[in-house]
């Protein structure tokens, strides 16, 4: 009885010898696994510039076929380089005739919005962005045409409106490509769908033209293109 446990334990150590090479070689299988290495987010911080633009399209509107001139300088900042809230300061006239009514018209229009850059991921300054508009306008005009018949005293009646003060406000949804050419200049272009919002009515005549927003419809689409300088600071 005491020779059968004695094999019985002998045989259970044995075991144990001869199975100790086959975990060893399990664990070191283990340790030779690769590690999967996670690849951290890029992290910019809030303030990443200031960039000041002229736009180039509006100056040149004549040459385009437009009846109306406009100049306009733009300033954003880049936060977080995903958020760029802006500020569009320009002056806009037009002196048009047309079917014997002559218009004219010149003031100042501000819009202030934001632009989201869809390539925030990217660390360099082009990108792709989308963005939101709000517009404002306080102008006054002057609208001559040809002399109406008076039914009453016989005669004509020049019809003449002059100095006529309004205001105007707007909104504006529009998708833009901004480039880097050379170090801080940039490029860009943008595509704005405009929609006015309200227009102050004057008893005798209503405004034909609103700087920044364009002719006094419903709806206005309209180009930029400018040159951008993002400043050293």
């Amino acid at each position: 009885m005491k020779k059968r446990i004695f094999a019985y334990i002998i045989n259970i150590v044995a075991l144990l010898v001869l199975s100790l090479p086959v975990f060893s070689q399990g664990n070191q299988g283990q340790k030779a696994m690769p590690k999967v290495q996670t690849v951290p987010k890029e992290i910019f911080p809030l303030y990443n510039g200031t960039f000041v633009g002229l736009d180039l399209y509006g100056l040149g509107g004549n040459v385009f076929g437009s009846k109306f001139t406009s100049s306009e300088v733009s300033v954003d900042v880049n936060l977080k380089n995903r958020f760029f809230p802006v500020l569009e300061v320009g002056y806009g006239k037009t002196d048009d005739e047309e079917n014997g009514i002559s218009y004219k018209s010149s003031a100042p229009y501000f819009r202030i919005g934001m632009n989201y850059n869809m390539m925030f991921r990217k660390k360099n300054m082009s990108h792709l962005y989308l963005g939101c508009r709000y517009g404002f306008s306080a102008l006054s005009y002057d609208v001559k045409g040809s002399a109406l018949e008076d039914d009453i005293y016989s005669g004509e009646v020049p019809f003449e409106s002059m100095g006529e003060k309004t205001n105007a406000h707007w909104m504006e949804l529009l998708f833009g490509i901004r480039a880097q050419v050379y170090k801080n200049f940039l490029m860009g272009w943008s595509l704005r769908y405009k929609a006015k919002l309200s227009v102050k009515e004057n008893a005798h005549s209503t405004p034909w033209y609103i700087p920044g927003f364009g002719e006094n419809k419903s709806t206005n689409f309209g180009v930029t293109y400018s040159l951008i300088y993002k400043l050293p600071f």
